[in-house]
């Protein structure tokens, strides 16, 4: 019983995931301004780390996990650099 629990509920995650992939994707394709398109680009790459995570959990593989921890870290450097830029329209100073 346990385990199909777990299953089901992984692979409702999962398709909430992907459906949240969706909507962040047509926000980054339509987003009327450029904050918009970063916050869209923020939330697509999070939701990418936890369907990662989830396909980890459901296949007991440790790849995932850590390509879900690379994913992280650039997507958190893009972040910050692309919020950057649009403040001072410079990244290095």
């Amino acid at each position: 019983m346990s385990a199909s629990v777990l299953s089901w509920s992984i692979l409702a995650a999962q398709v909430m995931l992907a459906l949240a992939m969706a909507c962040a994707t047509f926000r980054l394709i339509r987003g009327p301004r450029a904050q918009d398109r970063v916050l869209a680009l923020d939330a697509l790459y999070v939701n990418a780390m936890l369907l990662l995570l989830t396909f980890g959990i459901r296949t007991g593989s440790m790849l995932y996990f850590e390509t879900a921890l690379v994913i992280a870290l650039l997507g958190f450097v893009a972040t910050v650099a692309l919020a950057k830029f649009l403040m001072r329209g410079e990244v290095i100073e």
